[in-house]
């Protein structure tokens, strides 16, 4: 008969719209999370910088005393990516570096940002080894690095990251083009953690501590994709509380 449709196709097609509705609201959750934590950041960075003010004059000083160079630290890092691709993975964007020497291309998977940090390690600590992650008891670490990198002081310029928008207080921790397309062509979910704003701290740092291998950073990368996928204002909040229970404990860790 036309126009007649079996009862299974009704169930379906039932049970289609209820899952499309679903999955709208989830995504309208998500968005709405989005916007208070984003309005969380600029106000939280503002009230930071703020009361922070004081040691923004004490660390360079006690920086410039231990050890020869520049009191803050640049460095460029991969952000978020907003563009996606039908599986839902991160399209790579490629982009140019800009030095006085040369004009470099890297492939990035995600928006290339400059993070400002203190100074932590020795002056062209990196000159010779290039670019690879910090290793427990790092000689190139200075004696008051150690100390700034145990609290997370190290991170206070970051402030200036999150008012412009680069970066979260929370989140997958941004690392460098170079790690990145190396962690990248190693574990293909890396890219999956750029689906949201890199942050000061994130549930990978408060769980799994430092990576000084490939396995700790696949043990990392659980975590990061966790956040990704379930992050709400409620893990928010709760890892911004886990990283200052850390931070308050001088632990010795360095990540």
């Amino acid at each position: 008969m036309t126009g007649y449709i079996p009862t299974s196709k009704f169930f379906y097609i039932s049970l289609s719209t209820k899952i499309s509705k679903k999955m709208t609201t989830i995504a309208s959750y998500k968005m709405h999370d989005e916007y208070i934590t984003r309005f969380l950041d600029i106000l939280g960075a503002i009230i930071g910088l703020i009361l922070s003010s004081v040691l923004f004059l004490i660390i360079p000083i006690l920086i410039k005393l231990d050890s020869k160079g520049s009191v803050l630290y640049t460095q460029l890092r991969i952000g978020r990516n907003r563009r996606r691709r039908d599986s839902g993975r991160i399209e790579s964007d490629l982009f140019k570096i800009n030095s006085d020497e040369d004009r470099r291309k890297s492939i990035a998977y995600g928006k290339p940002f400059f993070v400002y940090k203190f100074r932590t390690m020795k002056d062209g600590a990196e000159k010779k080894c290039g670019p690879i992650l910090a290793s427990e008891n790092d000689p190139r670490i200075t004696r008051i690095g150690r100390i700034l990198r145990c609290n997370y002081l190290d991170k206070l310029p970051q402030l200036i990251n999150i008012l412009k928008g680069d970066m979260s207080f929370v989140g997958p921790k941004p690392e460098r083009p170079h790690l990145v397309n190396q962690f990248a062509n190693q574990i293909p979910a890396y890219v999956e953690r750029f689906n949201v704003r890199p942050g000061l701290t994130g549930l990978a740092q408060v769980k799994a501590g430092s990576g000084y291998d490939l396995e700790d950073v696949k043990e990392k990368l659980d975590y990061d994709l966790a956040y990704c996928k379930e992050g709400n204002l409620k893990s928010y909040f709760s890892i911004l509380f886990l990283t200052l229970v850390q931070s308050l404990s001088l632990r010795k860790e360095i990540r």
